[in-house]
């Protein structure tokens, strides 16, 4: 069986998996998406009406950092899906939760890449919403507490308690929709987002 390499996966998951997504017009399609303040990154992101990361694990990785990962995935994604070569598949089924969904990418003989899924994401029962909230901006965060009121000196506190403030005010959906809304606007956001 041929080797798959991160770069193929995740161009074939865009063209072929996410194309939906962005036929809808209303997510926003983010790579490398930086979490919990870039601790880590997951791989691809889709923000819509939640947030949903897939992480890949190529041919030629390991699931070594899959563990520690997870930590900051299950806190942070409103869904997350696996995205992971034949042979990472077994153990992959062991280290995840049982809501995370399993895509077997598997390269063919032309070299295309095909996916199959084990298993369907489910929405994460352990998300966060002082983690999710962690996407904003510091003048984001700022913003949106300030329509729910808060005064110039509360808003001049710092990220992690203007996010707390944030989580406590706000419905998750409604702070996924701010969220999708300020990215939308970001002029200086790496990489540019794939609107549709």
């Amino acid at each position: 069986m041929l080797a798959t390499n991160d770069q193929e996966i995740r161009a074939a998951l865009h063209k072929k998996k996410l194309r939906s997504y962005r036929k809808a017009g209303d997510a926003i399609v983010v790579d490398e998406l930086g979490l919990s303040h870039a601790k880590v990154r997951i791989d691809v992101a889709v923000i819509s009406a939640e947030v949903h990361g897939f992480e890949i694990k190529s041919g030629l990785d390991t699931l070594d950092r899959l563990p520690a990962q997870l930590e900051i995935y299950t806190k942070g994604l409103s869904r997350l899906t696996l995205v992971c070569a034949d042979k990472h598949l077994s153990k992959a089924e062991l280290i995840v939760p049982d809501w995370c969904g399993i895509i077997a990418a598997e390269k063919g003989p032309r070299g295309g890449i095909a996916f199959e899924t084990a298993r369907r994401a489910r929405v994460n029962p352990n998300v966060d919403p002082v983690q999710v909230a962690h996407l904003l901006w510091h003048s984001e965060a700022a913003e949106l507490l300030a329509g729910f009121g808060a005064s110039p000196r509360e808003l001049k506190r710092s990220r992690l308690q203007l996010y707390i403030d944030l989580a406590a005010q706000m419905p998750i959906s409604d702070l996924i929709a701010a969220i999708r809304r300020f990215m939308a606007q970001r002029s200086a956001w790496r990489g540019q987002p794939a609107h549709a």
